[in-house]
């Protein structure tokens, strides 16, 4: 785990030691071990946790002379071997951040494109007076950065950037419209006028006459992958997953890994552990949050301890230590748990309604030595639920293979539809334009709870000042994207905005503990195995995931592998925020709403709040509306002292 920060003073300054340790000073969260380069107009910094065995031996910044080149980074490269012998065979124990200085020596702006890992780092060249920056595919690590006609500054985290005084504090009204709004298919902006996040899967150079970014990779929606049987696909799913959760597992040091009892930490927990125990590195720390006191119709939605057990169970605990678990009670937590603290870390307002959750587990796992934890995270995302493609045999005629899978999703008790319901439901619906499905309601008299729009919170004359509704407009998939390829599909669920966004704010949290967090799923190789994968792969005999299931044969308990149920952790978070903080509401949206006044349309938020506190299992959409408002005022009204709590 690291931080890194740095400027290019563009007009030519000397730079100073002394700007780049204030801007490390402000991360030290991030490491304990300091480094920083300067020369000339460039000053190039790190903050290191190291939590392998490589990185023990390097030292940040990474210099060398002979070609006037200088490294530093955040970073974690997975296809290690691979890179060893296209480099020359280098030793084993290189490091991951030599790797790749050598990556950029030998094929210089595309050496990204050729690294698989979680990585942001910035090079400065010494030949070309350019820096170059890069950030992993799927964004995992964080990277900011401003630039005017002075400086070009980047840095892990904003507050890093803040630190100097030519980086102007101004909030972005912008963002402040989106995140009201709860749209976020912009990677690039932030809540801070003129400071930027480079977008995953993209590299940036910067010189003193131009900056230029370029996306060095994407998912190719064009490849289909065919194998001979489905035996095939599930030994090429199975070696891979395989392979991506062991790469996470390189550290020195416990692991750790969220256990939810769902498909996807379950996988994660299961290979960990049988991994970690062959190579003596065991046991794997498992940290799952419980409702044990939610009412009872609320606990069997949210609480999943009989598939925690189960799994714990399957590794053979508690007789067999592969696995130690750790449990953590989130109904008795707030979701406004340490906000101010956690804002510091983040630096802007978010809406991560269970980033509490997330919160309290890293806690504890750092109160038991872990450094790396492993999360599935979006699994789904990855793998795909396969729904797609019911919509696309009933566009392309396919009807008897559409009953047929109607037919087989109905055999399970807990679907109370006939297959005909689930055709038409899953199938035909999504294909109808949503002023016909509106028209054809009206029409029947059927008569639904008010939906409700999140821009209905927004001030109108503020909505039309940003152009909020052609921003969402344009950056909204519509329902004729259910006329593209089915892999095209997969691919813009797993390009979303919302997945980058969710990943920095776990980042900057994991951080505030000094953890790191590693994804399995977000493997690039694994997200292109998935999309290249034929469609009644991921959706057979009416199981969603179809590959994960079956692959997961013999390393999964059946009753995890097979479940049909998700957890809904709504409830503990709806009633955690009315019934703990519901002063801190009423504060913000009652007593003190100046702060909200250039952006909030009063009127419309209260009446959301007087839904949300009628209904509060009922109103989620109200819920996060308040929330979100909430979360806005608390943020601007920190501005004024960012100091650490």
């Amino acid at each position: 785990m690291s931080g890194i920060a740095g400027f290019y003073y563009l007009d030519g300054r000397q730079a100073e030691r002394s700007t780049l340790e204030h801007m490390l000073g402000t991360i030290g969260h991030r490491g304990p071990l300091r480094g920083s380069w300067v020369k000339g107009s460039v000053g190039l910094g790190c903050r290191a946790l190291p939590v392998t065995a490589e990185a023990r031996c390097e030292c940040l910044p990474l210099t060398d002379p002979s070609r006037s080149m200088v490294l530093t980074a955040d970073a974690r490269i997975d296809n290690r071997d691979e890179l060893r012998a296209a480099l020359g065979h280098l030793p084993s124990a290189i490091g991951d951040t030599h790797l790749i200085l050598l990556a950029y020596q030998r094929w210089g702006s595309d050496c990204p494109s050729r690294l698989v890992g979680d990585y942001a780092f910035v090079i400065w060249d010494g030949e070309k007076r350019r820096l170059f920056c890069a950030r992993d595919h799927i964004g995992v690590k964080p990277f900011y950065y401003f630039r005017s006609p002075r400086i070009f500054v980047f840095a892990s985290e904003i507050k890093a950037l803040l630190a100097l005084d030519e980086v102007p504090r101004e909030i972005n009204e912008v963002k402040v419209g989106e995140l009201l709004a709860r749209h976020f298919e912009d990677k690039a902006g932030t809540l801070y006028r003129g400071i930027y996040r480079l977008p995953p899967a993209h590299s940036q150079a910067v010189t003193r006459d131009a900056c230029s970014v370029r996306a060095y990779w994407s998912l190719d929606p064009t490849f289909e992958l065919r194998l001979k049987n489905d035996a095939a696909y599930e030994e090429a799913f199975r070696e891979l997953f395989v392979e991506t959760v062991r790469c996470r597992t390189r550290a020195e040091g416990p692991v750790g890994a969220t256990l939810s009892g769902g498909l996807d930490s379950s996988s994660i927990t299961c290979v960990a552990s049988g991994l970690l125990d062959r190579t003596g590195a065991g046991p794997l720390h498992t940290f799952s949050a419980i409702f044990s006191g939610l009412p009872e119709k609320d606990r069997a939605r949210s609480d999943e301890q009989e598939y925690i057990s189960a799994v714990l169970d399957w590794t053979g605990y508690p007789e067999d230590r592969k696995v130690v678990p750790h449990l953590v009670r989130a109904d008795r937590l707030s979701p406004l748990r340490d906000l101010d603290k956690i804002l510091w870390h983040q630096d802007e307002a978010f809406l991560a309604p269970n980033l509490y959750m997330h919160w309290s587990l890293y806690e504890a796992a750092s109160q038991h030595g872990v450094r790396v934890f492993l999360d599935g995270i979006d699994g789904d995302a990855t793998v795909s639920h396969g729904l797609d493609y019911l919509p696309y045999l009933a566009r392309t005629f396919r009807w008897r293979r559409l009953m047929k899978e109607a037919e087989a999703f109905c055999r399970r008790p807990e679907v109370l539809l006939t297959p005909l319901k689930v055709a038409l439901r899953f199938g035909v619906n999504p294909l109808i334009p949503a002023f016909a499905t509106r028209l054809w309601q009206c029409l029947r008299g059927h008569r639904k709870r008010p939906t409700h729009d999140p821009r209905s919170i927004v001030d109108p004359g503020f909505a039309r000042r940003i152009s909020l509704n052609q921003r969402i407009r344009e950056g909204s998939p519509t329902r004729l994207d259910r006329l593209r390829s089915l892999r095209k599909q997969h691919r813009a669920s797993l390009q979303s905005g919302l997945i980058p966004l969710g990943l920095e704010v776990l980042d900057k949290a994991a951080a505030a503990f000094g953890l790191e967090p590693r994804y399995p799923f977000f493997d690039r190789r694994l997200m292109e195995l998935c999309v290249a994968l034929p469609a009644e792969q991921k959706l057979a005999n009416g199981w969603t995931r179809s590959i994960q299931r079956r692959a997961m044969a013999d390393i999964l308990p059946e009753s995890v592998r097979w479940r049909f149920s998700k957890a809904d952790l709504s409830p503990a978070f709806e009633q955690g925020l009315l019934n703990r903080e519901r002063p801190t509401l009423d504060h913000y949206l009652d007593d003190q709403p100046g702060l909200l006044a250039p952006y909030v349309d009063f009127a419309a938020l209260r009446a959301a709040y007087r839904e949300y506190r009628s209904h509060p299992t009922a109103a989620h959409d109200e819920a996060l509306s308040v929330y979100a408002a909430v979360m806005l005022a608390i943020w601007i009204n920190l501005q004024a002292n960012l100091t650490r709590p």
